[in-house]
């Protein structure tokens, strides 16, 4: 069975960190884009980053860009996103995808496996 699980998420203060990890199983990474997607409230789902699986490129929103480090390993299956000096806005359910397609897309159409996501609270 395809399976995505994502762990890591919690309560944080504003300036804080979280590392998301994206573990998947009945299939490997790989050959797949890795992307990471939230969705907050009463909002659509947007895209946060996303990682190749032909060359490592990556991509990161604007919004997060310089704060968020999306890498993969391989080896363990598993994709993190590793979230720094994280802001409320941040506050979301962040959900990991998989597609099978060797480069970096933003698009959630795209997106063929989706975990159940973790829920990322940032609040004083």
């Amino acid at each position: 069975q395809l399976q995505l699980v994502e762990s890591g998420g919690g309560l944080v203060q504003p300036g804080g960190s979280l590392r998301l990890s994206c573990a998947a199983s009945g299939f490997t990474l790989d050959y797949h884009v890795i992307g990471w997607f939230r969705q907050a409230p009463g909002k659509e789902r947007e895209g946060v980053s996303c990682i190749s699986s032909s060359d490592g490129s990556t991509y990161y929103a604007d919004s997060v860009k310089g704060r968020f480090t999306i890498s993969r390993d391989n080896a363990k299956n598993t994709v993190y996103l590793q979230m720094n000096s994280l802001k409320p806005e941040d506050t979301a359910v962040y959900y990991c995808a998989a597609a099978d397609l060797p480069y970096t897309i933003m698009v959630v159409t795209a997106y063929h496996y989706w975990g159940h996501g973790t829920q990322v609270t940032v609040s004083s």
